[in-house]
């Protein structure tokens, strides 16, 4: 199975976290996106990582492939069958987090190409999806349950990404929990794996 990957897309890299963690054999091929393959362009035209070939089709959206990969195995409960309702919640948040925060952070951290309002303005349009992430883990380490979920790495790389844009202020923010979350991850075997050059 081939992965075609880019190390700092968001998208790349939550395909690559399902697939590192229900164990799947899968060779990753970095695409320079300015020279794209021709083998990528053979399978997906759009040209777009992730891409995986699983051999026996070709899967193009990370949630597909991340769906995939916990049909191949699913040791934690990812996709918490055990709790239906937790995982329909789940799917919910996926959507809002892939639909309206992902254009948040981009208005955010490319907030110069968006002159109408300031950074500031576009980070205080995110808050409210911060603060309800940071409800969730009330009283829990994880989005759904102690453990993690689908949710919890679909939504990993876009926080990561919007807390870089302005670390120190993220660091001070009023969302201890969910810097917490996001530094269990980012510390996490299974992150610096799939993150290694």
């Amino acid at each position: 199975m081939i992965l075609y990957s880019f190390r700092r897309c968001p998208w790349a890299m939550r395909a690559r976290l399902a697939l590192r963690y229900a164990g799947c054999a899968v060779e990753v091929c970095e695409v320079a996106m300015k020279a794209k393959p021709a083998a990528l362009l053979a399978l997906s035209p759009k040209g777009t990582v992730p891409v995986l070939n699983t051999g026996h089709g070709v899967l193009e959206e990370s949630l597909d492939i991340m769906r995939w990969a916990l049909e191949q195995n699913d040791p934690q409960d990812w996709r918490l069958q055990a709790d239906p309702e937790g995982a329909q919640q789940a799917d919910a948040l996926i959507v809002r987090n892939d639909s309206s925060f992902k254009a948040q952070v981009n208005l955010y951290k490319y907030a110069e190409r968006y002159p109408a309002h300031s950074r500031e303005h576009y980070r205080q349009q995110a808050e409210t999806w911060l603060a309800e992430l940071e409800a969730l883990l009330e009283g829990r380490a994880y989005l759904f349950a102690e453990h993690p979920s689908l949710a919890d790495a679909a939504l990993l790389p876009l926080m990561r990404q919007f807390a870089g844009v302005e670390p120190q202020w993220f660091a001070e923010a009023p969302y201890p929990r969910l810097r917490s979350w996001l530094q269990r991850w980012l510390a996490s075997d299974l992150f610096q794996a799939i993150m290694a050059r």
